[in-house]
């Protein structure tokens, strides 16, 4: 045959499907792949039980960051594996909106056209609050939508809308008429900063607090009668010893506190006279003092001094009665002095402890975390107005050293809390407030737990701790921008109305008049009373100020969820691991108090089945996201490529230019597989380096589809080849897909994205790429169109690519929605839309375990020929690997490489391979005349031996297939007969 090129008969893949991510294309493929695929499945599934996960609401308030991107990312995969496995979704977003954050982002912007603080008035804030978090629900809708999330956009909830504000108070009402709401006056966290109480969920605690801690002495006023008759004792010089780290709270000082079990001592303080100390703090206090101690009584147990001694109070004036000493459990033999000094104004522990015994709470700190004049009545400029976490800690200790009761002061590091959203410390003041009664359904809030499925596991014991360790709920805050407690009070008492019926017409009242009349009525507008008793003589009642805390709002979120069918209102919640004790816990006591509420308290059930927890995104280094410290990673830089620098230049472009094919735009996918590939139950590390492992691994898919669409151009379902007919490498192929298909699954199933990832990458890499398409090639590419062998390989990647797209499409969705833009007619016509199919299981056939011992024995073999190659290379003997012959020297019973002699040379990719018996001297004849020739043994997973011979070849190379096939006194352009024989058979 003379000279020709041949490049025209073979059967290279053609695709349409574009090597890069076509930014043009990629709004088309977003809206398919979200909003028309979660209509559809609501349309094409009406009649199943919706999966539901309840969205945790982000809040309205600034730009969306990396941790927002795993949040909904994470729910997104998990909505979509769903699909996937035919359940219809319910998934529909929400936004927390209420709260200070937003209030003095809204003040800041009424201060920059002018308007003082002074003189806004609640009506005013709520309006500009309301537009602020309106403007962020869209912009942040518009981004979380960009990261190709499917959920019911339209529908959207917001905690400021009117039918989840009335929904709201309906579980407020339930719990009211419980009992479960009451008011109290008692210590509380109090944010100076911000102006108003807060829960433990709002606060961070700061390790490297200093405070001024102080050692103060209280003299004694009386003590036990047994210690009067010693005559080492003298009352009149003997003080007790405390030691605070706020000695801004001694002015609310109530009583001193000691335990029952400790031994106490005297000691002669040559400066300070007779001291009262625990015997286990005699060192620390000599230390302190700076001056040997002598002892004078040596044990004096706490319980002989508890309830029968007294002491002369700091900051009252002379004549005030002694206060007592008390036995508390909360006293250690472990720090300070070993009596703890007690203002149940500024402490719970201090709370509880003086409450049993009829002890008054007091607290003169008013609203800004400054003294009141009640803190010093009978000298009120001393303290009065000065900031009890600055100037006034510094005055009451002076006072204490002017009075000589100061023994000693010192800086002390230590953890405090802080206000989450100002960032400054706060206090523990007793305010009047409301609170839910936690400990009424502590119970069964923990009972509801033992049927809940947590990742990570630690998460139960986490929530479960929340729980037991708490007793009651501050629900109220001294804010604007919020839902009121729908309280009133009476004018000249002060006492609250809060019952069912009250609440009941308040409600009636809102729904007529809006939620923001309660704060523009006006003041006398009696509409809001109900009318039992409007007609009460005197001056009558007036609505309240306060507001709900936000985690009431957000925790009643599942209400929207509730029906019938359902013992859980979601199937899953999943938010950060800082919501154990926020939206988790305010959720389920929320719900548990309906339910209770509602008469349900044999089984009690939580608002989700299962709870999903993950960590914060941290860079590199593993520090936590930070725009101070500038290691802060926009989302759209990763969809829009700008992130990473290019790993080389486009063809036909400068160095200089933009980036690289391997960091062109990858659009939401390349977000969305850095969140599948992260273990999110722990801090998730992002940066570049992990990036382009990500964009890597994408790039990856993209090729292998290109690949797969282009080799299945002509392929039609009538050419389909039986299992039973495919070659041994097909069904070796088969084999790998349905090991990958199987752990994926199980994996997305547990909600252990990663691992799916991580199979899904092997396969991929090893036994896809490295094996079976290179052992392949040849037959897909240069066999006869229809030929069995061909349409053997085309066979098996068409159940490649359809299992391919089912376990990438709920991670990689517009990566999968355009393969189905490019699939060829075959595929279209006689498969559903990818992202709508149920997905398959692997064939049983496919998984037979006699196939997993052949690949392992033919590996084995394959890197010892890798190897030999290798060595032929270095020493430029050898460029491609058809660049060789092969001889085997195998173990006797080794049948399975002599069952599939003829697949071998494409298996191995080489031009020829023949069999020998191992352990007989003689090879063949043209491996001792070759050019030359590599020899290595090898061992078989069972252990036994064999040789492998590599060897330069003994024939011409095929111009059309490159196998080393034409005799070589063959014309100089002849092709080898197998080629021969498709060629005729194409030109016939």
């Amino acid at each position: 045959m003379p000279a020709r090129s041949w490049s025209s008969t073979l059967k290279l893949p053609k695709s349409t499907f574009p090597p890069r991510v076509s930014p043009a294309d990629q709004a088309k493929y977003l809206k398919r792949c979200t909003d028309d695929l979660y209509a559809w499945q609501r349309r094409e599934r009406p009649a199943l039980q919706p999966f539901v996960l309840h969205d945790g609401p982000p809040y309205a308030n600034g730009e969306l960051h990396i941790g927002h991107a795993l949040n909904k990312v994470l729910k997104d995969i998990i909505c979509r594996v769903q699909l996937g496995q035919g359940k219809r979704v319910r998934y529909v977003p929400g936004w927390d909106c209420h709260g200070l954050p937003i209030e003095l982002k809204a003040l800041q912007g009424l201060r920059e056209v002018g308007i003082r603080d002074g003189s806004v008035s609640a009506a005013v804030i709520r309006k500009a609050a309301r537009q602020l978090a309106a403007e962020t629900v869209t912009e942040q809708m518009k981004g979380f939508r960009g990261f190709a999330v499917m959920a019911d956009w339209d529908k959207h909830w917001k905690t400021m809308d009117k039918q989840f504000e009335m929904r709201q108070l309906g579980i407020f009402r339930e719990m009211v008429d419980r009992g479960l709401i009451y008011r109290k006056f008692k210590p509380v966290y109090w944010s100076p900063s911000t102006g108003t109480a807060l829960a433990e969920a709002e606060l961070e605690y700061k390790d490297d607090h200093v405070s001024t801690a102080a050692l103060v002495k209280f003299p004694l006023a009386t003590i036990p009668t047994h210690l009067i008759n010693d005559p080492l004792i003298q009352v009149n010089d003997l003080s007790a010893v405390i030691w605070t780290t706020t000695p801004w709270t001694l002015p609310a000082n109530a009583a001193i506190a000691v335990s029952e079990s400790l031994e106490y001592t005297i000691v002669q303080s040559d400066t300070h006279g007779h001291l009262l100390v625990a015997q286990s703090r005699f060192e620390y206090l000599q230390t302190m003092l700076k001056e040997d101690l002598s002892i004078i009584v040596p044990s004096i147990l706490g319980s002989e001094l508890a309830e029968k001694t007294t002491y002369r109070p700091l900051f009252k004036s002379a004549e005030a009665d002694p206060q007592p000493i008390i036995a508390a459990d909360f006293v250690t033999a472990d720090s300070g002095s070993g009596l703890v000094h007690c203002a149940p104004g500024h402490g719970m522990e201090d709370y509880e402890a003086c409450l049993a015994r009829g002890i008054p709470v007091f607290a003169p700190v008013n609203d800004e975390g400054r003294f009141t004049e009640k803190a010093m009545p009978h000298d009120p400029t001393r303290l009065t107005g000065k900031a009890v976490l600055g100037e006034g800690n510094d005055a009451v200790v002076e006072y204490a050293e002017s009075r000589g009761q100061l023994l000693a002061k010192h800086r002390y590091e230590h953890k405090y809390p802080y206000d989450w959203r100002s960032k400054l410390p706060i206090i523990i003041r007793a305010t009047e407030q409301w609170f839910a009664d936690v400990a009424d359904i502590r119970g069964s809030a923990l009972r509801a737990l033992e049927d809940v499925h947590f990742v990570p596991e630690a998460g139960k014991h986490r929530l479960e701790n929340f729980v037991k360790n708490r007793s009651e709920w501050c629900i109220s805050r001294q804010r604007a921008w919020g839902v009121p407690i729908p309280a009133i009070y009476h004018r000249t008492t002060g006492e609250a109305v809060l019952t069912k019926d009250s609440v009941s017409h308040i409600m009636a009242t809102i729904e007529e008049r809006g939620i923001d009349a309660w704060w523009t009525d006006s003041a006398d507008d009696s509409a809001w009373i109900p009318p039992s008793l409007r007609d009460e003589a005197g001056p009558g009642y007036r609505r309240g100020t306060d507001t709900m805390d936000v985690w009431f709002d957000s925790g009643t979120s599942w209400t929207s969820e509730v029906t019938a069918e359902r013992d859980h209102p979601a199937d899953v919640y999943l938010e950060g691991s800082d919501q154990h004790r926020g939206w988790f816990q305010s959720g389920l006591l929320t719900f548990i108090a309906h339910q209770l509420a509602s008469g349900q308290t044999s089984t009690p059930r939580a608002p989700f089945k299962h709870l999903i927890t993950h960590g914060f995104t941290l860079d590199e280094d593993g520090r936590k996201m930070s725009k101070s410290i500038g290691n802060v990673i926009a989302p759209q830089s990763i969809m829009d490529g700008t992130l990473l620098p290019p790993l080389k230049p486009r063809k036909g472009k400068k160095k200089t230019e933009k980036p690289g094919p391997e960091y062109d735009a990858l659009g939401p996918d390349a977000l969305r597989m850095w969140v599948a590939s992260s273990d999110y139950t722990r801090d998730v590390v992002i940066g570049k380096q992990v990036l382009q492992t990500v964009n890597t691994s994408l790039h990856k898919f993209r090729v292998t589809f290109k690949l797969l669409l282009g080799a299945l151009a002509d392929f039609r379902q009538n050419c389909r080849v039986p299992y039973e007919q495919l070659q041994q490498v097909d069904r070796i192929a088969l084999m790998h897909l349905s090991q990958m298909v199987l752990a994926s699954r199980a994996a997305c199933e547990n909600f252990e994205f990663y691992k799916a990832v991580n199979v899904m990458n092997r396969w991929a890499n090893l036994e896809f790429s490295a094996f079976y398409m290179e052992a392949i090639k040849d037959r897909l590419y240069t066999h006869g169109e229809n030929s069995p062998s061909r349409r053997a390989a085309q066979t098996t990647l068409f159940h490649i690519c359809t299992h391919l797209q089912e376990v990438l499409g709920p991670i990689t969705p517009m990566l999968v929605e355009e393969t189905w833009e490019h699939a060829p007619d075959a595929i279209r016509s006689h498969c559903e839309h990818p992202l709508q199919r149920l997905v398959s299981v692997p064939a049983a056939e496919w998984q037979d375990p006699a196939l997993e011992t052949s690949y392992q024995e033919i590996v084995a073999v394959h890197s010892v020929i890798k190897n030999l190659q290798e060595q032929a290379r270095s020493q430029k003997q050898l460029g491609s690997s058809l660049q060789s012959f092969v001889h085997l020297a195998l173990p006797a019973n080794k049948s399975i490489f002599r069952q599939v002699l003829s697949e071998l040379p494409d298996l191995f990719v080489v031009s020829s391979v023949t069999l020998g018996q191992h352990g007989e001297e003689a090879v063949p004849d043209e491996i001792e005349h070759a050019e030359w020739q590599y020899m290595e043994s090898f061992e078989l997973p069972s252990g036994q031996q064999g040789t492998v011979h590599v060897y330069a070849p003994q024939a011409s190379k095929c111009p059309r297939c490159w196998r080393y096939a034409v005799p070589t006194e063959a014309a100089e352009e002849a092709i080898c007969d197998r080629c021969e024989t498709v060629v005729r058979e194409m030109e016939m």
